[in-house]
């Protein structure tokens, strides 16, 4: 993500949760937020209901939040670069941009506005089926409000464009001045426990703890040095992806994996091929607390400890760094992850001497700028959010005040670009996966819940009636979802909710994965796999069978 969106590192919140109740208008794009960030979306009401703010929604799917948004623009899968651009086209030519901001605090602007000068809303409105009167109004609401907050989620970075999606997000607020201040700022919202904390540990391809780029020399001394290891052992060269991991395995190029507290075998996408890479490598190690479906096709399974078991940090979506303690004692032979590490590095020749996880968190803190000013004995009275640099320093609340990180914010001169998969006469449908309130990623927790498996007990396709009565389908019958990857078999939901052409499946059910049916493509920058857009068909299973 360039410019503003750069300086995140990993995507995090730059304002927090308590002061969504402050914004004029919200605008929330490719985001659930109430099935998944079900306490999150409870300020956003609060906002709407109690502070009199306006929600624009940007979501091809008619979600429980359209419920509260002033203006709901349903927008095709894929289009968001098209849509966003044509509401700044509007902002820029009805002298609604707040020019003082621009000329004060960022740069790249003239390239910005010459590519959007093109995209009007009538464009904007043949590639997203949006009207224009409303891309329009989107657009004067945004700009006019004394404070506006964008959110958005996977429904924004799960395609090919994730990154331009990103970029161009971020265009829109540094356009009106929507950064720096309360109520404001451009706000990702993470999809599961800890993925902020897991980036800032450095769990990316490219880059040490803090987001502190591998390629950088000065940085490789630095960790070289901390850590006690020759500096010509830290590559600067990134790593691969998830996704280019199961290429590599397939060419002959990762000959083992390790997987902790992951399972690719229903999470990622195209599971026939993620399945014949990890059949491929010659040696795979599961950690996890239950056998999953990846596990099944482990060679060694580590048992791995919930988090009710262990202690250390959670960082939240809003850069919110909690400390954690276990309430239950660890069951039969499970033990907490960094133990398992520990005691495999040291099998492995490495002299690590961690004795808790304070300790760990000790040393992170010293080559970490962000977390710089936290220990687990300061978070055991609160959460800090980072950067928090020094002991004294309280953390902070909202990024980018008064200065961008970077110095400018930077304007990024964004086209469009169709999905890298359209639908045609043998797919016809545009296929979207996300979630359900009572499922969480892969099933693997929530589906051994009877309670919460009882209120969402199979796997469903939502399909528009239209849809629906053109290919001769009724509510609950089991339909055949083909694509060119796979097929799975689901229970047809026949509602509203999803637009003509459009459907929509979960991945939370192992007996109809979703992602058999999705494509490998990736985002090249982020290398974020096309969940949001797949080409699919759709039959009656009694049709299917008798072909």
């Amino acid at each position: 993500m360039a410019g503003l969106a750069t300086t995140l590192g990993s995507g995090a919140m730059t304002n927090s949760i308590s002061d969504i109740v402050e914004a004029d208008v919200l605008l929330v794009i490719g985001s659930n937020t109430t099935e998944s960030h079900p306490v999150l979306s409870l300020q956003m009401k609060k906002a709407v209901r109690q502070h009199g703010a306006k929600l624009i929604l940007i979501d091809p799917r008619r979600i429980e939040l359209a419920q509260f948004a002033t203006l709901h623009l349903r927008q095709r899968p894929g289009s968001d670069v098209a849509l966003v651009n044509a509401m700044a086209h509007v902002i820029l030519r009805e002298g609604l941009e707040k020019r003082a901001f621009i000329e004060e605090r960022t740069e790249g602007f003239e390239a910005f506005e010459s590519m959007v000068h093109d995209w009007t809303p009538e464009r904007a409105a043949n590639i997203s089926g949006v009207p224009e009167e409303q891309i329009a109004e989107a657009a004067r609401m945004y700009a006019n409000a004394e404070a506006a907050a964008i959110f958005w989620a996977m429904g924004i970075t799960q395609h090919t464009t994730g990154t331009d999606n990103v970029k161009s997000l971020a265009n829109l607020a540094m356009l009106c001045g929507h950064v720096g201040r309360p109520g404001t700022g451009l706000n990702p919202l993470r999809g599961q426990n800890n993925v902020q904390g897991a980036c800032d540990m450095g769990g990316l391809v490219n880059v040490f703890p803090g987001y502190q780029p591998v390629a950088d020399e000065k940085v490789r001394r630095k960790f070289a040095d901390a850590w006690s290891v020759p500096y010509e052992s830290l590559s600067p060269d990134p790593g691969l992806t998830v996704t280019e991991i199961m290429d590599a395995a397939l060419e002959g190029k990762i000959k083992a994996i390790y997987i902790m507290g992951e399972n690719p075998m229903l999470s990622d996408p195209n599971l026939h091929h993620v399945e014949e890479a990890l059949r491929a490598v010659e040696f795979l190690v599961v950690q996890d607390i239950f056998i999953n479906e990846t596990a099944e096709l482990a060679d060694v399974l580590l048992a791995g400890v919930s988090f009710a078991e262990k202690s250390g940090t959670f960082t939240n979506t809003e850069r919110r760094v909690h400390l954690i303690r276990p309430a239950l004692k660890p069951v039969g032979d499970a033990r907490p992850d960094w133990q398992i590490v520990n005691d495999l590095a040291a099998r492995m020749g490495a002299d690590w001497s961690y004795s808790n996880p304070s300790e760990i968190f000790s040393e992170l803190a010293d080559v970490t700028p962000q977390y710089g000013g936290m220990s687990h004995q300061r978070l055991e009275s609160g959460g800090l959010q980072w950067p928090c640099p020094s002991p004294d320093h309280t953390g902070t609340q909202i990024l980018h005040v008064g200065k961008f990180v970077r110095g400018l914010g930077l304007f990024s001169a964004i086209d469009y670009i169709e999905p890298a998969e359209l639908p045609d006469e043998t797919y016809p449908f545009i296929l979207s996966t996300g979630r359900v309130l009572f499922h969480w990623h892969g099933g693997t927790l929530s589906r051994r819940s009877p309670g919460l498996d009882s209120l969402a007990p199979e796997a469903e396709i939502e399909i528009h009636p239209e849809d629906a009565e053109r290919i001769g389908i009724f509510a609950g019958q089991s339909v055949q979802v083909r694509s060119r990857r796979g097929e799975v078999v689901a229970k047809a939901l026949v509602t509203e909710r999803s637009p003509p052409g459009t459907v929509f499946m979960t991945f939370h059910y192992a007996e109809a994965a979703a992602n058999l049916l999705t494509p490998n493509h990736i985002d090249p920058v982020a290398k974020i796999p096309e969940y949001k857009v797949s080409a699919v068909s759709i039959e009656t299973f009694e049709s299917a069978a008798a072909e």
